[in-house]
């Protein structure tokens, strides 16, 4: 009988206890790390045009029947009532408590057809939503590459194309004008006789289109994208530059899902397996597993929340609105501090915790402590280097009144007590000292693709 996540709580004394010395490892992406180095790969997005390889490391959640909408209109703080076949959006999901479970990407492939693609978190949720309460609907899961059954493919490749030669890609490769779409509006298009949707966005922060369709004609549409690559300057991203390009668009992909208190969780969490919980990596310790959830404005979700209709969390949700406390930004790090660190890797004595570059978390849900003085002013949740900007920086939220652009704050890295997760070697814990500014940090995607 597979154990659950309730049991696995209960054999490690309490929540925090089981996420800190979990062995999940962070977000894992099954493609080639590298096609040259991931510095060149980053600037391809800036510079040209990048292709990556999205068929592999998210899962999709396949919702369908006559109550599959209002399956998702329960649980989603979206607003569903101009959501039309072919359009997508970003799926946000809260507790109860109206406390951040997590997000994902919603396609509405047909009137009473759905998918929902991202980490498992909030899909998780929705399919438990479902399987519980009284809805006529049909899920269907295909997980990511690294879970997936061994010899199965997946039911549907994905590729995307960004940077700022991404339409004149695109348009070489349909052999046309690209129909004009909306931000996160989709489109169909022909690719050498075969039939692909397009969604009109892109993940760092630049002009960018994912374009999907059965895996059957992955290798059609690949080879017509690289055949037509090289006039527009394409480069191919491997997982190392990947993994960073949430850092430009200051997308934080795996906050800690507020799934552990509250209402129907004692439920939620026997009916989870215990390997879908996660692990918590960083500075931040709390006794509380509660002082590690966020709201959904806690890192900018707010855009988001619609109380045009009802939905899990809502009258929680309308407080919180009213009640502000965080803000989303991007902590640049010291550079002689970051310097620090890894020069310690070759000084006598325990070393600070090792820098991974590009992406330098150890955890699926990373929470680091970002201090004033020595007081806790927020937690630090994503971290890497950006060779766009030649700048080390975080995803942070942090209490609104040290959210101004160039507060001094300080991040205090590693863990005190060292945990046994397998990303964890012995280390002690240092400060760096960081400096707040927008999220994003690239100006361009603060002053174009936001706005759009």
């Amino acid at each position: 009988m597979t154990k659950s996540a309730a049991d696995a709580i209960t054999q490690a004394g309490n929540a925090v206890e089981a996420l800190r010395n979990a062995p999940s490892r962070p977000a894992i992406f099954p493609v080639q790390p590298e096609f040259t180095n991931w510095r060149s790969e980053q600037r391809a997005w800036r510079s040209t045009v990048a292709l990556l390889d999205q068929s592999h490391h998210m899962t999709d959640l396949f919702i369908s029947g006559p109550d599959a909408i209002k399956l998702l209109s329960d649980t989603g703080v979206n607003n569903f009532s101009r959501f039309k076949v072919g359009d997508a959006k970003q799926f946000v999901g809260v507790n109860y408590e109206g406390y951040l479970i997590g997000d994902a990407v919603l396609v509405r492939l047909e009137e009473e057809s759905f998918d929902l693609v991202g980490w498992y978190m909030v899909l998780d949720w929705v399919q438990f939503i479902a399987e519980t309460g009284d809805y006529d609907v049909t899920i269907e899961r295909d997980w990511n590459s690294a879970l997936r059954e061994p010899g199965k493919d997946p039911v549907l490749y994905r590729y995307e194309i960004q940077g700022p030669n991404a339409l004149a890609l695109l348009e070489k490769v349909i052999g046309g004008p690209v129909p004009e779409t909306k931000f996160f509006g989709t489109a169909e298009l022909t690719i050498d006789g075969v039939r692909v949707q397009s969604i009109r966005h892109g993940m760092a922060g630049m002009p960018g289109f994912e374009l999907f369709g059965p895996w059957a004609e992955r290798e059609t549409v690949r080879e017509a994208i690289l055949r037509h690559g090289e006039e527009c300057g394409l480069v191919l991203a491997g997982a190392r530059a990947y993994s960073t390009a949430n850092l430009e668009s200051a997308w934080v992909p795996s906050p800690l899902p507020a799934i552990f208190t509250g209402k129907r969780m004692a439920e939620y969490l026997e009916w989870l397996p215990a390997d879908r919980i996660g692990s918590i990596a960083g500075s931040f310790f709390s006794e509380n597993i509660e002082d590690y959830y966020l709201t959904p404005y806690d890192i900018g979700y707010g855009r988001t929340v619609a109380f045009d209709h009802d939905f899990i969390g809502r009258e929680a949700l309308e407080a919180h609105a009213e009640n502000q406390k965080r803000k989303k930004v991007t902590l640049v790090w010291n550079p002689e501090d970051v310097a620090a660190v890894q020069r310690s890797q070759y000084e006598p004595g325990t070393p600070a915790k090792y820098i991974e570059f590009p992406k330098a978390r150890y955890g699926l849900y990373q929470s680091d402590r970002v201090e004033i003085d020595g007081t806790q002013v927020g937690i630090s949740t994503d971290v890497g280097y950006i060779t766009n900007e030649q700048a080390f920086v975080s995803l942070a939220c942090v209490d609104l009144e040290h959210a101004e652009p160039g507060t001094e704050v300080v991040v205090v890295w590693g863990e005190s007590p060292v945990s046994t997760k397998p990303a964890v070697e012995e280390h002690r814990q240092v400060t760096v000292r960081a400096t707040v500014q927008p999220a994003p940090y690239s100006s361009f995607a603060r002053e174009s693709y936001r706005k759009n």
